[in-house]
Order: structure tokens, then C-alpha cells, then sequence
């Protein structure tokens, strides 16, 4: 910690999210030297409260906006094929025609979505073509839909994440393969544009780190970094459900009364599904973590239930969990559509970067650094693989539980040689004491919400917390590390 109040870096960070961590591992794989900190822990923010996809920006080629839809579909085809093969999955999505659904209106927008992933030069192995297909393959690959007036479906592939939390821990760890400083609980007290004021919130200390530039991705709370950034929030809400019927293909659900607004049946690889989500502008002071009101709840199981042939009810939901996406207030623009970024430069220097979404991060990040002008190195992160990443062919070939090399890729082995009793389902001692000595976890919640899934649903993670926090050992003050 002393070193870092000493020297003066090229780079201050502040944020841990994807936009940070991304920002992060850009500026230090162009040579420069970057400290990053973060007031909570790695994903604590928007980033771990999405829905887990990483996907070509259908919604925003319908409504005519082919710039974000097309870097969507490259930002994907990236991140699937060249820098995190592991932590993302082709996912099936299915349309199901039901009376009122216009079977000839959504697939010109799949075929438009297929076009870019083509220009994109996505696979189409990976990401098959759209296609129509009867009711009874629609019925084969989501057994829970209604049959009732069923016509059949549109069937199209996006990309999902396994974890998007694990999937910002692991751009930090690569961050800090290129000498990045990775500081969790580490809140910016006051910041200018030549450094800022940092507190230690686990001891209180206070140091100061002076900065060539400063870089705010602290996503929502950025308006706190520097005021004159106007946000406009917006909630999105997913809820967490046992499997209602639908195990490998997700459901796109038109909402009634709108044009091109769905709700998303995501099946997870534990079993689970999240339904969401909503797009509900948050007014007032922006907390630590939203919660997921009732009506949203109620909201999404009524669409969902629209197109099931058992409707969900409240006994299904086992949790639910909110964020808050970091949008720019732009007059004019509904809160759902403002999703392009912008990088700002405040009277004092300090460069913020803000909007965009989760997809688009690494573009978001490249932007940030050239805009503080420090190099002439272009941005190299496209062909930068993220620890634990491999061709995807080569994955099946890990002599690990596949479960595993889903969350650690070519990590798995080094993972699966320590104690594999089970905690949970999805948690054994030997991931927790990963988290611990490698990922920068440093105590129960940030295993049990971050490294892992099992803090969703609260009634299974709240008898692990004492259990998880017994192996936190010395790592619990070594919170400087970024790997």
C-alpha cells in the first residue's frame, strides 16, 4: 500500500467492475502503469446483476440503431472465440408463436442480427443461422411451454455468461499479469484529475495516489466521483427460479402492448432460471445493493407465465436480485435505448466513462485509455486471452470436471487437485480456497456472491457463511494483491 502512495502511476482507476477491470487491463497491457481501486470488492456493482449474456444488440437493430447492434455483435464474436472461450456458452433462444406474436416481423430481426453476426465473422458452429421450426420441436426443446394455439417457434443463438462476476475477477487477474494493482476495499475519499485520496475501509488508513490520469468507471455511483456526470438510472430486475420445464434453450416472451420489449426465461447451467428483466428509471440516492421490489417480481412472472403451461407463482421464486444500469442522461432518450458510452473529461482532469453495457466493455475501456492520451500503443485486449482461457475445442479435452472447466478453463486442473468436498451444489472447498488464494476474495461474501452463485439465493447462502469464512486464513489483510 505504501508503494502505491509513493509513486506516481500513469493510471488511476476507480472501479472495479467490468468497465474498470476492463479499463484496467487495457491500460497496462499497453505499458503503462495503472492501480486500480475499488471501494467494495471486484463485480460488487452493476456488473454481477445482469443477465448473464453476452449478446448481439438484437433489440437495438429494431429500433434502428445499427451502430451499437454491430459493435455488439463484434464485442461478442470477441469475447466467445478469442478472449473468454470458458466463461461464455452458445445459448439457444427460442420464440414461441402464440396467437399475436408475428412470426414474419421477429424473424427479419433475427435474420438482420444473423447478417452482423456474419460481418462480425462470428462462426455460425457456434452461433447457428436462425430458422423456424414446428411445435413439436419447439415443445422437444422447452417441454414447459403451453400448448395451447402453439404454431411452433423462431429459434436463433446469442452468447451467455457462465458468471459474469467471475468473469470481471478473472479480467482483473490478467490485469494484474500486466502489473496492474488490483486494491478491493480500497474507497476513493476525494479524487482530481492528478490522483486521489484513498481509504483503506478494513483499517480506516487514508494514502494518497498521484496519477498522471484519472479514469472514473465507477458505473453508477460515478455521478459521487465527479458531480458534474448526470446519470439517469435504471433497475433491471431478474428473478431466480427452480426449472419450470425448460432446462437447455431460453425463451424470448414479447410483452404485451410492446413492440420490441421481451422478457428473457434464461436457464442456467446449475439447473436454475433467471427471468428478466425490467426497465424501471430509480430516482434518489443510489445504494450499495438494489433490491428487487414486489411489483417487479409480480411483473415478471406474469409474462413469463403467459407462454408456460403451469403460470409461475411466488412459491417458484427462491430469489431475486436488481441493478442499476449507469445511464447517461441524454434528453430525449428513453432509459431502455441510452445505451451508447460516452468518455467525459471534467474541468479537472478526471476522465469518466459511463453507459454503455456489459457486452461492449472492452470498447468502452479502449476509448477511456486513448483518451487520456499517455501512448501511442493501440489497443491490444482483442487478442488478449483472460486467465484460464483456450480454444473452445481444446476445453473438452481438460482432464477436469466439466463443471469446473466452466468456471476456471484451463485453471480447472490446478483446481480439481484440492479438496473436493461440497459445500453446496454448486461450491466445493476447493473453489472456496481458489477464491482465497488466487482470485482476491477475502472473506465469505465475496466467495459465496462473487466467485460463486450460491448468494442468490439467500436461504442456501446464509448457512454458509460462518463455513466459507473459516478458510479465509491470512488472505483476510492481503488485499492488495491482483492475483
Amino acid at each position: 500500500m505504501a508503494a502505491a502512495a509513493q509513486d506516481v502511476v500513469d493510471v488511476l482507476v476507480i472501479g472495479g467492475g467490468v468497465t474498470g477491470a476492463g479499463v484496467a487491463l487495457d491500460a497496462a497491457s499497453r505499458g503503462l502503469s495503472v492501480v486500480l481501486a475499488e471501494a467494495h470488492d471486484l463485480a460488487f456493482g452493476t456488473s454481477r446483476w445482469s443477465s448473464k449474456l453476452i449478446h448481439g444488440g438484437l433489440r437495438y437493430l429494431a429500433n434502428g440503431d445499427v451502430g451499437i447492434a454491430y459493435e455488439s455483435a463484434v464485442e461478442r464474436g470477441i469475447v466467445m472465440t478469442r478472449t473468454a472461450p470458458h466463461l461464455t456458452r452458445p445459448l439457444p433462444q427460442l420464440i414461441p408463436l402464440h396467437e399475436g406474436v408475428s412470426s414474419a416481423l421477429a424473424m427479419t430481426g433475427l435474420h438482420a442480427g444473423d447478417l452482423l453476426r456474419r460481418i462480425a465473422r462470428t462462426p455460425s458452429n457456434l452461433l447457428p443461422r436462425p430458422r423456424r421450426i414446428p411445435a413439436a420441436e419447439a415443445l422437444a426443446l422447452a417441454p414447459g411451454l403451453k400448448r395451447e394455439g402453439l404454431r411452433g417457434g423462431l429459434l436463433s443463438y446469442d452468447g451467455q455468461l457462465i458468471d459474469d462476476a467471475r468473469f470481471v475477477v478473472a479480467l482483473a487477474r490478467t490485469a494484474a499479469g500486466y502489473g496492474a494493482r488490483i486494491l478491493t476495499r480500497t474507497k476513493a475519499v476525494s479524487v482530481e484529475g492528478d490522483g486521489a485520496r484513498l481509504r483503506d475501509t478494513l483499517t480506516g488508513s487514508e494514502f494518497d495516489v498521484r496519477a498522471r490520469k484519472v479514469i472514473n468507471a465507477a458505473g453508477v455511483w460515478a455521478g459521487q466521483v465527479v458531480p458534474s456526470v448526470r446519470l439517469r438510472p435504471s433497475r433491471g430486475t431478474h428473478i431466480v427460479l427452480s426449472s419450470p420445464g425448460i432446462t437447455g434453450t431460453s425463451l424470448t416472451v414479447p410483452i404485451p402492448g410492446s413492440r420490441n420489449r421481451f422478457v428473457l426465461v434464461l436457464p442456467q447451467l446449475d439447473g436454475r432460471i433467471y427471468v428478466g428483466l425490467t426497465d424501471e428509471p430509480v430516482d434518489g440516492e443510489i445504494p450499495d445493493v438494489p433490491q428487487a421490489p414486489e411489483s417487479d417480481v409480480d411483473f415478471l412472472l406474469s409474462v413469463a407465465s403467459s407462454v408456460l403451461e403451469r403460470p409461475l407463482t411466488r412459491a417458484d421464486v427462491q430469489g431475486a436480485y436488481a441493478g442499476l444500469r449507469p445511464l447517461l442522461d441524454a434528453e430525449g432518450a428513453s432509459a431502455d435505448l441510452s445505451r451508447r458510452h460516452a468518455v467525459l473529461t471534467a474541468p479537472n482532469g478526471v476522465i469518466t466513462v459511463v453507459g454503455g453495457k456489459f457486452t461492449t466493455y472492452r470498447r468502452m475501456a479502449a476509448d477511456a485509455v486513448d483518451a487520456t492520451e499517455l501512448t501511442t500503443v493501440s489497443a491490444r485486449t482483442k487478442d488478449i486471452p483472460l486467465v484460464g482461457a483456450t480454444a473452445r475445442e481444446r476445453l473438452t479435452r481438460i482432464d477436469a470436471p466439466a463443471r469446473l472447466i466452466a468456471k476456471y478453463g484451463t485453471e480447472a486442473v490446478q483446481v480439481a487437485k484440492l479438496d473436493p468436498a461440497r459445500l453446496h451444489t454448486d461450491l466445493t472447498v476447493a473453489e472456496v480456497i481458489w477464491a482465497f488464494e488466487h482470485e482476491g476474495a477475502l472473506d465469505a461474501e465475496d466467495v459465496l456472491h462473487r466467485r460463486s452463485r450460491v448468494g442468490l439465493i439467500p436461504a442456501e447462502a446464509n448457512p454458509l457463511v460462518d463455513i466459507v469464512g473459516e478458510y479465509a486464513g491470512t488472505n483476510r489483510r492481503n488485499h492488495s494483491r491482483g492475483s
